[in-house]
Order: C-alpha cells, then sequence, then structure tokens
C-alpha cells in the first residue's frame, strides 16, 4: 500500500474514532457537554492531536449534524421512486416517522439538541454544499410542486411552504413522542395516518 493510500486510510479511521467518542458524549449529556478535552480524554489522546483533524469543536458537531441528517435522508430516499406524487408524500410521512421512532438518539441529537448545527444545514452553507437536510426536503418540495402543476391541489400555496408545513407537522409528532414517554397515548404510526387522512387529504383535489 502507498504511504500516501495509507495515510489517508490512517485520517480517515482516526476521524471516525473522534466523531464515535463525541456522539457519545452529546447523546449523555447534550451539545453543552461536547468539548474537546472531554473527546481526547475518551479516546485518550491529546486534545492538540484532534485540532489536526477538526478545526473546532463546532466543526465536530457540525459533523455529527451532518451524519445524522445522511440516516435520515437514506431513509426517507426510497420514497423518491415512487410514480405519484401523492402516494410519494404519504410514504415519507411513514418513512420520516418510522426513522425517528426506531433512532430515537439519532433523531434527538439533529432535532432536539442545540438547533444551531441543524440550522447550518438549511441556510446557505447547507444549500451550498447540497446538505442531506435540503435533500431530503428537496423530495417533498418536488412531490407538492408536481401536484401544483397537475392541478391537483385544493388550494394555492407555494409548494417550499407547504413541504415546510408537512415535515414541522410529522417532526411534532416524532417529538411529542420521544419528549413526553406516556402522552400523546396513541401510537405515533397512528397518529402519522390520522395526521395524511386529515391534513393531507384536505389539500388534494377531488378527483
Amino acid at each position: 500500500m502507498a504511504t500516501t493510500d495509507r495515510r489517508e486510510r490512517e485520517k480517515t479511521e482516526f476521524r471516525k474514532i473522534v466523531l464515535d467518542a463525541a456522539r457519545r458524549i452529546v447523546l449523555e449529556g447534550g451539545f453543552d457537554a461536547l468539548t474537546m478535552r472531554k473527546i481526547a480524554d475518551a479516546i485518550e489522546y491529546a486534545p492538540g492531536t484532534i485540532y489536526l483533524y477538526f478545526q473546532s469543536r463546532d466543526a465536530i458537531a457540525f459533523e455529527l449534524c451532518w451524519e445524522g441528517f445522511e440516516a435520515l435522508l437514506a431513509a426517507v430516499a426510497p420514497a423518491g421512486a415512487i410514480a405519484d406524487p401523492q402516494e410519494r408524500l404519504l410514504d415519507l410521512g411513514v418513512r420520516y416517522v418510522r426513522f425517528g421512532i426506531e433512532n430515537p438518539q439519532t433523531y434527538r441529537l439533529i432535532f432536539m439538541g442545540d438547533p444551531k448545527y441543524a440550522t447550518s444545514l438549511f441556510e446557505d452553507r447547507g444549500k451550498e454544499e447540497g446538505s442531506p437536510g435540503m435533500q431530503a426536503l428537496a423530495l417533498l418540495v418536488g412531490a407538492f410542486a408536481e401536484l401544483r402543476a397537475q392541478g391537483r391541489l385544493a388550494i394555492d400555496a407555494e409548494p417550499y411552504a407547504l413541504a415546510e408545513m408537512l415535515w414541522s407537522a410529522v417532526h411534532g409528532i416524532v417529538a411529542l413522542h420521544l419528549a413526553c414517554g406516556q402522552f400523546p397515548e396513541t401510537p405515533p404510526e397512528r397518529l402519522r395516518e390520522l395526521l395524511t387522512q386529515t391534513l393531507l387529504h384536505g389539500l388534494f383535489a377531488a378527483p
């Protein structure tokens, strides 16, 4: 193996070690608990070594959020293969709620921790880099845009606004389930079903 290839592999492996340790710290104590010193202690390296691979503590936190959104995108992306945009939206809702319930730690990390890291994935930096968060949002926007072009929406509204509305609704189901435990009593999947039967079906024009 060439020296350059070995160094690149070692760099990738060390970054993964750092991110794994940082993720454990955040999941246990939130982003406020994340410091270079704690990461260094966890992996038994000097803090200065970590700075050779990450510019700052915030850079590590941003990477964690990016990875979380990559996992979310991977979970919902298969819905993009559904030809009918109405059915696609319904499947996106199913997949989103399922991801949040089955991956509570990742969901809390990207949506229920320090908001500045997730927010950065939807602002200028995220748009420029084609962040997974923007790609997930684009799936919703695209479906609503198709429905609007086909005259299948009951209201005249911007596809982007409708996408954000739907995301907000399904996020509320997941976040409430994760944050409150015993409330609501209705299972998240049933709430999602009721949501699509009322909110979404109210948006779709009668055939």
